[in-house]
């Protein structure tokens, strides 16, 4: 049921990304008729990077690349897009959403409102997170993805993943972590109605060539890629699927309450690993 309507925020939206054309033209499609192009950053890494066909009114702006071990590299990120964030603080943004580029942050559609609609008309003491959902393809129900064709109307399982439930959204300037998984010396509060879409195992075909790169190979990173990406797909192909609206505030529960040993701000799903059919009224959204 959609709330009183409250007027509209000023809502930015920003990303970090490189040699991701396909995950982050979607990404400006999104986020741009969700918050208005305008409202958009992109910070590309890399003076040989080029801005998506897309990125026409976004604020696009090209980084000399300076890091490359991985380690090295999100710990910069994490303080360059926290910086970057308080700066469109000082420059009257009321909100800031830091994704990936293969991230998108979802108002449930049983609200009647769309994502600033929603953001707008709850109250964000720090930062708030949607729950996350990591879609993979179904090897054995789902075919191929089609790349010029929406994403959720192709896929509609996902694994219910702590790890993406993310302190995307905040209200005034913090500290994120990488991969804005945690904030500094704050908690984290999981809405009701927001969701983190994580796209990036969707397209199994592309996993695997990513799994067997020159660079994974040499980087030492196909057992890690192996646990966190393939096992996505692994799981939702071969184990049963649950109905999302069934235990989606469950999950939130326990994410809530339980916390990894290692850091008492980040949400945990105590190695469960649910997989679930995405609600119908998600497949038109991204």
């Amino acid at each position: 049921m959609k709330k009183d309507s409250k007027p509209i925020k000023k809502i930015a939206a920003i990303v970090m990304a490189r040699n991701d054309e396909f995950f982050l033209s979607r990404w400006i499609k999104y986020y741009g008729e969700q918050l208005g192009k305008e409202n958009l950053y992109v910070y590309l890494d890399g003076l040989d990077q080029k801005p998506p066909a897309n990125a026409d009114e976004a604020n696009v702006i090209i980084l000399e690349k300076k890091l490359t071990k991985l380690q090295k590299f999100e710990q910069w990120r994490a303080g360059f897009m926290s910086e970057r964030a308080a700066e469109l603080f000082a420059a009257g943004y009321e909100i800031v959403i830091g994704t990936d580029s293969d991230e998108f942050l979802i108002a449930d559609p049983k609200t009647g409102m769309n994502l600033a609609e929603y953001l707008s008309s709850i109250k964000i003491k720090d930062t708030v997170s949607g729950l996350g959902l990591d879609v993979g393809e179904h090897l054995k129900k789902e075919k191929t993805l089609d790349k010029t064709k929406p994403l959720l109307a192709q896929r509609g399982y996902a694994r219910i993943n702590s790890r993406f439930t993310k302190t995307n959204v905040i209200s005034k300037p913090v500290r994120w972590g990488w991969g804005f998984h945690r904030v500094r010396k704050h908690n984290f509060k999981i809405d009701p109605n927001l969701y983190l879409i994580h796209a990036g195992n969707m397209d199994y075909e592309a996993l695997m060539t990513k799994y067997n790169s020159a660079d994974i190979i040499a980087r030492g990173e196909q057992a890690h890629f192996k646990r966190a990406r393939i096992r996505i797909v692994d799981d939702i192909s071969s184990r049963r699927a649950m109905k999302g609206d069934k235990v989606f505030w469950i999950a939130r529960l326990i994410q809530t309450i339980f916390r990894p040993p290692y850091a008492w701000n980040k949400p945990s799903m105590l190695e469960m690993r649910w997989v679930v059919k995405l609600p119908e009224r998600f497949r038109k959204l991204v």
